[in-house]
């Protein structure tokens, strides 16, 4: 009875509310993040869990800030250089484009009045108005993140005193079962994402492209989003090999797509081999349907969840339901 009460729960918020789930969910995962490493200084300083955690936190705002301190120079240069030469590189293509009668028909139809059909009043404030929540939910999941970090055992007792007496050892080991899938794929996501912006930077350094650090972070950031997320990061150096002619951005495109095969069939298979066990078509159907729900954030956190669900399923169904009921047959 306790089960169906979560689940029906569960389902009145997917219907009332169902973005707050995901956030809650991100959310999750920076306790993931936070908690594991705090745990790691803890048990090396022997201090408590929650300095652990507050000490994890301060060295990577330190990490952060002194990678910033010591690279925002040349970074802001850099990016300033790609916001300066992203213009010119769009008048370059369509100036190409405009040599070719498909090309000029292409370009009739992508005029600003037909992007921005709304007024740009509208627009400005649809924009201002997506980033402010974009950053409060990023500022609420890292609350979120930090408070079950630093006490996770209050949260994880909540849970489990919503279960009926006899269900509630099984239920601690499932919440544990579904924490150590989620810190495996984080850790396997990590260093894929690391690997991405590296092969990048080091791709479109050999071949001359300028601001390959930049475009490396961005690749590396994007890779998070799985499928668009190699695709958007790919766009301002496209848009930069435009100035160099058409070959420069044909090896611009084969150094994305060679990076995005090495991620998608060597890397993150090698990596989540031993850590995460999930099948591919449950991957690309899960961030179809997710994307398809709830959009980016949703695609973003498809893979994840699809995890988390698939453990889930196979020790509250699998194991203690189907394999026992074969036993008893």
């Amino acid at each position: 009875m306790s089960l169906i009460v979560l689940f029906l729960a569960l389902a009145l918020i997917l219907i009332v509310a169902p973005d707050v789930l995901l956030v809650i969910f991100a959310g999750l995962l920076f306790a993931v993040l936070f908690g594991g490493g705090g745990n790691w200084l803890a048990r090396r300083l022997g201090i408590g869990r929650g300095w652990g955690v507050g000490l994890f936190v301060l060295l990577i705002l330190g990490g952060l800030g002194g990678v910033a301190f010591a690279v925002a120079p040349a970074v802001a240069e850099q990016f300033d250089q790609l916001a300066e030469e992203i213009p010119s590189a769009i008048e370059s293509l369509r100036a190409r484009l405009e040599e070719y009668a498909w090309g000029e028909a292409l370009l009739r139809r992508a005029t600003p009045g037909a992007i921005i059909s709304s007024g740009g009043d509208g627009t400005a404030a649809t924009a201002v108005t997506m980033t402010f929540g974009v950053l409060g939910n990023a500022v609420i999941m890292i609350f979120i993140g930090l408070y079950v970090a630093i006490d996770p055992g209050t949260y994880r007792g909540g849970l489990i005193s919503m279960l009926a007496p006899s269900f509630r050892p099984a239920g601690r080991e499932v919440l544990q079962q579904a924490t150590d899938t989620l810190k495996n794929w984080l850790v396997a996501q990590l260093i894929a994402m690391t690997v991405v912006g590296v092969l990048t930077w080091l791709g479109l350094w050999l071949i001359g492209v300028p601001l390959a650090p930049v475009l490396g972070l961005i690749a590396a950031l994007l890779a998070f989003i799985p499928n668009i997320g190699p695709i958007i990061a790919a766009i301002p150096a496209i848009l930069l090999g435009f100035s160099d002619g058409p070959t420069t951005v044909l090896m611009v495109i084969g150094v994305y797509m060679a990076v995005q095969t090495l991620e998608s069939y060597a890397i993150t298979p090698l990596i989540q081999q031993e850590r995460v066990s999930l099948p591919p078509a449950l991957i690309i159907s899960m961030q179809l349907l997710m994307g398809v729900l709830f959009g980016l954030l949703g695609l973003a956190l498809a893979t994840p969840l699809a995890a988390l669900g698939l453990t889930m399923v196979r020790e509250t169904y699998v194991s203690s339901y189907l394999d026992k009921e074969t036993r008893t047959v």
